[in-house]
């Protein structure tokens, strides 16, 4: 009897060191529960002491390390992405949800944080970025998925291994 299995989600780190190592500035996180993502990098920017922000449109973009600190005039996307594009330090941002229709400006905006950072790590992830968004940012954005690859097992077929 064949059994499928389904690839299991990454834990909050492994996403996490794959958003650093990321080739580009904006990351599109597939197929992830955000709140608990949220909640786990929390976890991390609490234990590593570095820049995490989470930014919603009801709030603006909040400081995950620290409790309840807000960038003030941050509600607005286009000032959150200005505030990012500035920033001169190591940080994550993480934005959901993202509101559409897009203003060209913050369309810009998103197409220069693509380009790979010069001198400091600075990431801005989108998480239950809409279709429309994904499609119009698809040639400079990189795709991560929750799910890890299946693990190929090796198996005995006619006396020889194979993956």
């Amino acid at each position: 009897m064949t059994s499928l299995m389904a690839p299991a989600p990454l834990a909050g780190s492994d996403i996490y060191e794959r958003i650093l190592t990321a080739p580009g500035g904006l990351v599109v996180l597939e197929h992830v529960d955000s709140a608990a993502l949220i909640e786990q990098f929390r976890a991390i920017a609490r234990l590593n002491g570095q820049s995490v922000y989470v930014w919603r449109p009801d709030v603006g973009m909040e400081n995950l390390r620290e409790a309840h600190a807000l960038i003030p005039g941050s509600q607005r996307v286009g000032n959150a992405l200005r505030y990012i594009q500035q920033s001169i330090h190591f940080g994550v941002y993480l934005l959901a949800p993202f509101p559409l229709p897009l203003v060209p400006t913050d369309s810009a905006l998103l197409r220069q944080m693509a380009r790979a950072p010069a001198g400091h790590v600075r990431r801005v992830v989108l998480l239950d970025a809409p279709a429309a968004l994904v499609s119009s940012i698809d040639d400079v954005a990189v795709h991560l998925g929750g799910a890890a690859d299946p693990v190929q097992r090796p198996r005995l077929r006619d006396g020889r291994w194979l993956l």
